[in-house]
């Protein structure tokens, strides 16, 4: 069970582990080892998350989250498969905290009258060093 918040808990039977090569640099090692992972876990089907934290994810798992709502996390920063499993599922982890953060909404405001006073001023200003930046024939 991966405890996410006290509401969210994914199951173990929900996450999907391929080990595959890991590329980059690794000697003769990398060429016979699969130590990277690709952890993939299916947001859109998925009873673990409510339906708010559920659209949250997908936007905030951008491409990769394929068509069919699969998020999938590739892990192959370490040289072992035990500690680039756990380095996914951090991830995925780390992103369903953030999705489970509802944003706070936005209340529009009028700006005050002190704020229009200071835009307008800076507006004549730039207009006079404009106006003064100009050679007009004539003027001089």
């Amino acid at each position: 069970m991966l405890q996410i918040t006290h509401r969210i808990q994914i199951d173990e039977s929900e996450l999907r582990e391929h080990f595959i090569r890991s590329p980059g640099p690794g000697g003769q090692n990398v060429n016979k080892v699969e130590t990277a992972v690709q952890l993939r876990f299916d947001v859109a089907g998925s009873p673990s998350l409510p339906e708010d934290v559920r659209q949250r994810l997908l936007r905030l798992g951008g491409r990769r989250v394929d068509s069919a709502g699969v998020l999938m996390i590739e892990a192959h920063r370490f040289r072992t498969r035990e500690r680039n499993r756990q380095d996914a599922r951090e991830r995925l982890a780390a992103l369903l905290v953030q999705a489970a953060h509802r944003p706070k909404p936005r209340i529009a405001t009028r700006p005050t009258k002190a704020s229009k006073e200071r835009r307008l001023e800076a507006k004549r200003r730039t207009s006079t060093n404009t106006r003064l930046r100009t050679n007009r024939p004539g003027e001089d």
